[in-house]
């Protein structure tokens, strides 16, 4: 038919591909249950939205830059039962980012804090803000770059705009003093603005000797942990999973101050 053909090509040129594409199923579908013509253009049109959602949401991950995809749903909370799973469940609202808190995950290497990281992240992108994913190694290096290109305003803005930041891995480099400015420079440019998810392996404490400067860590504290959710994961590695669930012996990860893993008491991580 010359109308239906060219129903298809008005829908293809006005952007509504998915609609174009599905138009011939949808005809039949609503002939076949005798639906009312509302019936069949929200039948239609519903298809092109989800269409679009998907691939929306597939760009804002990409933009978002996260490491990988995973939800938290897929968090194995039986094998970390120390985890109040009230308060990820809480967190997973996004509420907290909606009010521009922040969340600080604390433990050793493997126990799932940039799962759960990432996990609140696609809730935020599932709630239609925006976000962005960096290790503190790699935030450092780029914004230091950017310096010397003379493209800092435009770089900066990448992590002082995104309704959520999710630094990574904060503890394994070691700042310096100009290095330590930076990162303290974000937070207090997002203080009470934006939410700030840090991963850390690092007592509150050791962070004067991770930023190489005391007064400064304690600035980036007060204001990172005024409107924030700490959560203290102990136990056991997940890359190590197999191995316990064998019987292998695992060596003990030992914290700052000789102590090892399984064997902190409340609060450890969280002391400052």
């Amino acid at each position: 038919m010359v109308e239906l053909e060219h129903t298809r090509a008005m829908l293809s040129d006005m952007g509504l591909g998915t609609s174009a594409q599905f138009l011939d199923a949808q005809i039949e579908r609503s002939t076949g249950g005798h639906h009312t013509y509302v019936q069949f253009l929200h039948s239609l049109l519903s298809v092109e939205k989800q269409e679009r959602d998907r691939r929306n949401l597939e760009f804002r991950i990409r933009r978002a830059h996260l490491p990988y995809v995973r939800r938290i749903e897929e968090y194995d909370f039986s094998f970390q039962p120390g985890i109040d799973k009230r308060l990820i469940d809480e967190l997973s609202t996004t509420a907290f980012a909606q009010r521009a808190e922040n969340v600080v995950l604390l433990g050793p290497p493997g126990v799932g804090k940039t799962h759960l990281a990432v996990g609140l992240a696609m809730k935020a992108l599932d709630a239609g803000m925006s976000v962005y994913f960096t290790t503190l190694a790699h935030m450092i290096t780029d914004l230091e770059r950017s310096v010397s290109k003379g493209t800092i305003t435009r770089r900066w803005s990448c992590y002082k705009n995104p309704d959520l930041l999710i630094i990574d891995e904060v503890g394994y480099m070691q700042l310096d003093r100009g290095q330590a400015e930076i990162l303290f420079r974000i937070v207090a440019d997002r203080y009470e603005r934006g939410s700030i998810i840090f991963t850390s392996n690092k007592y509150f404490s050791d962070w004067g000797e991770l930023l190489s400067d005391s007064v400064i860590a304690t600035a980036l504290l007060d204001r990172l942990l005024h409107h924030a959710h700490v959560i203290n994961i102990r136990g056991q590695s997940y890359r190590l999973k197999d191995r316990l669930e064998a019987g292998a012996a695992v060596p003990a990860f030992r914290l700052p101050g000789g102590r090892e893993t399984g064997a902190q008491e409340p609060g450890d991580f969280g002391h400052f």
